[in-house]
């Protein structure tokens, strides 16, 4: 089955609510889309919203490359030689993740289609369904909790807190919503590189009653084995994201002693489905658990990650929230979300549908 035609675009999409995090405000997401036809008319589609503060790659520059000579060059390749593809596609993009990601999931979601069998089923699916967490930004005590009152209504039940501007009020936060919802919600906390280690130990010690299930990416990259002062019990409920880019880095904090119990996966840093299951495959000899995340992105990313994570037994949380604020979106489908459980349809490829 041979590859058609290749179309690449933009899309600005608005958030219905912006939200804060500990380095920025965001109002508005860029996603660039992959569109991958075959010659009867299956459409493979692959997206991609990289963050540059964390991979350095910019959504102009990931639309660049997939307009390039190279990527155009793939029209009159053979589908079911897919792996081959993805693997031309490191090569000629070896430091461009959103680029290789969005590439990947395109060639994945037709791939699957041309099979007539779901992404997560082609490798092996392990979980049925999983409860995704919501996030809430940094904001002030009374709008956290309307904000985790509105997400409870909806059926929620496993929260994300940003945090890392400021300890106290992260402390006064967690406290109180530990108080209001008692035990009838987990809290996860992401500090997003805003704390020093002193930081996160007046945290951890002022939240040790509250059980706080894990605390993402505490400290700035590159600090990482200052971690290695806390105990080892408290070490396997921190999760590894911005320092975690790609397998070498996963291989490298899979070293003991582990700075982190967690890693948090994402496709837009490591480039796609192939890539995050070679991370994944390095985390399980080393005992450690798989957190799925993501950043504002289009139910297309979404659903990859839903797949990838679900056919790793050694997934334990997912925070695929990433669609849910999107105002648009160029498809439906992906995913069947239902009193705060994701699960993947099981429609071939990655259970998309156009709405062009």
């Amino acid at each position: 089955m041979r590859i058609n035609a290749i179309r690449a675009y933009c899309r600005d999409l608005t958030l219905t609510k912006p939200y804060t995090i500990a380095y920025q405000t965001i109002s508005t997401v860029e996603n660039v889309f992959l569109e991958i036809e075959l010659v009867h008319g299956i459409v493979g589609i692959g997206a991609s919203n990289p963050s540059p503060e964390v991979v350095g790659e910019s959504p102009d520059q990931v639309l660049q490359n997939l307009q390039s000579e190279w990527v155009n060059s793939l029209v009159g390749r053979d589908i079911r030689l897919f792996n081959s593809l993805i693997d031309e596609a490191r090569h000629q993009f070896p430091n461009a993740p959103g680029t290789l990601a969005a590439l990947d999931i395109a060639l994945h979601d037709a791939f699957g289609q041309y099979l007539g069998v779901p992404i997560v089923q082609f490798y092996g699916q392990k979980i049925r369904s999983m409860p995704t967490s919501v996030t809430i930004g940094i904001m002030n005590l009374a709008d956290t909790l309307a904000e985790a009152a509105a997400f409870y209504q909806q059926g929620f039940r496993v929260l994300k807190v940003k945090t890392g501007l400021n300890v106290d009020g992260d402390i006064e936060r967690i406290v109180k919503l530990r108080e209001i919802y008692g035990k009838n919600l987990t809290i996860r906390v992401d500090a997003n590189q805003g704390y020093s280690l002193a930081d996160l130990q007046k945290f951890l010690a002022a939240t040790r009653f509250v059980d706080v299930e894990l605390v993402e990416q505490p400290l700035p990259v590159g600090q990482e084995l200052e971690l290695l002062a806390l105990p080892d019990e408290t070490r396997r409920l921190l999760a590894a994201d911005e320092s975690l880019k790609g397998h070498k880095a996963a291989l490298k904090l899979a070293h003991q002693p582990q700075p982190f119990g967690i890693y948090n996966i994402k496709l837009m840093k490591c480039g796609g489905i192939r890539a995050a299951l070679a991370i994944a495959i390095i985390a399980k000899p080393a005992n450690i658990s798989l957190f799925w995340g993501c950043n504002d992105e289009s139910r297309v990313s979404i659903a990859a990650a839903l797949h990838v994570a679900f056919a790793c037994s050694n997934t334990r949380y997912i925070d695929l929230d990433g669609s849910l604020d999107l105002a648009e979106d160029i498809v439906t489908g992906g995913f069947i979300l239902k009193d705060g459980l994701m699960r993947p349809t099981n429609e071939p490829g990655l259970g998309l549908t156009s709405l062009s």
